[in-house]
């Protein structure tokens, strides 16, 4: 099974082709992929919660996997308690494990 790494560092709210990377992340998974999307800088903005849940509910539905970079929810002054359901903290760490495990990778 391929496994791909979405990588979100862009805020919804400023860009519009966000949508088309959460869109992709649901069609891999469909496909049988597994999929991680990693939001980080101002892509975290979009993970908390009230604000587009509805996004992060869909992808949970289809299984992909929903990262928050620590770091940029700090400097954006969000705590974990403020997040979506199903979009999880984690660290820097986390998106280097991924891609060492040598995922297909989309940065945007």
């Amino acid at each position: 099974m391929p496994k791909y790494l979405l990588v979100e560092s862009h805020d919804p709210f400023e860009n519009e082709d966000v949508r088309n990377l959460y869109d992709l992340a649901t069609s891999l998974a469909r496909d049988a992929n597994r999929v991680t999307l990693y939001l980080t800088h101002d892509g975290v903005r979009a993970a908390r919660a009230g604000e587009h849940t509805f996004w992060f509910v869909a992808l949970a539905r289809v299984g992909v996997e929903v990262l928050a970079d620590g770091r940029s929810l700090r400097d954006r002054g969000l705590t974990p308690e403020q997040l979506s359901p199903g979009v999880l903290p984690t660290g820097a760490e986390t998106l280097v494990e991924r891609l060492a495990e040598g995922r297909r990778t989309i940065w945007h």
